[in-house]
């Protein structure tokens, strides 16, 4: 791909290496900055340093924070005896985006892969293990991808808690709704034939 500019090549470059972007539609980005009036290019990328040099995490979850303590865990109406355990933020979102759960979340920051190198130490969870006494948990919920390294760190980490006095579980894995059983794999077919539920009207 030829540029008329090298600053032009620069910025393709850049945009280029975020997930999901080639060349041509950074390129579609860069121009579209380039007609853009200066004052909106500029809000741009001073948002863009304020997000990389401002964001924190939350000291007790570890989900992406503007203060010490995320919304989530300092807001007083949340269910505390729930405890969603989950990988990374973008869980987290996905899962507030159903409005479905009231609890509390702990992000671990991945999953248990050996064969990236990630280990039991590189997650959070000695701070899952500490924050847990006196909290007044009584299920924690392990939302997990149903992948290899996601049942691998899902098994370690009933081990690691299965001293404490609260309820492990898991979120349901199954069919999906609206699809059709011929074109479900068997490893999630099966699964839930074994997960079977009792019949609801409702």
């Amino acid at each position: 791909m030829n540029f008329p500019s090298k600053l032009i090549e620069n910025a393709v470059e850049e945009l280029a290496k975020l997930p999901g972007v080639g060349k041509k539609t950074a390129l579609r980005l860069v121009l579209h900055l380039l007609k853009a009036e200066t004052e909106d290019t500029k809000q741009l990328s001073e948002a863009l340093v304020r997000m990389r040099t401002g964001i924190r995490y939350c000291k007790t979850c570890h989900n992406i924070s503007d203060q010490e303590v995320c919304g989530i865990c300092a807001n007083p109406l949340r269910d505390r005896a729930l405890l969603c355990v989950v990988s990374d933020m973008r869980d987290v979102i996905a899962i507030e985006n159903t409005a479905q759960f009231k609890g509390v979340y702990h992000v671990l920051g991945g999953v248990i892969s050996p064969l990236e190198g990630v280990g039991p130490s590189d997650l959070h969870i000695q701070s899952l293990v500490e924050r847990l006494p006196n909290s007044g948990v009584k299920e924690i919920i392990l939302a997990l991808s149903p992948t290899m390294e996601g049942d691998t760190t899902a098994f370690y980490l009933t081990r690691k808690l299965k001293d404490y006095p609260a309820r492990i579980s898991s979120i349901a894995r199954g069919v999906p709704v609206g699809g059709e059983l011929e074109y479900t794999d068997e490893i999630t077919l099966g699964r839930s034939i074994l997960d079977r539920t009792a019949y609801s009207q409702i």
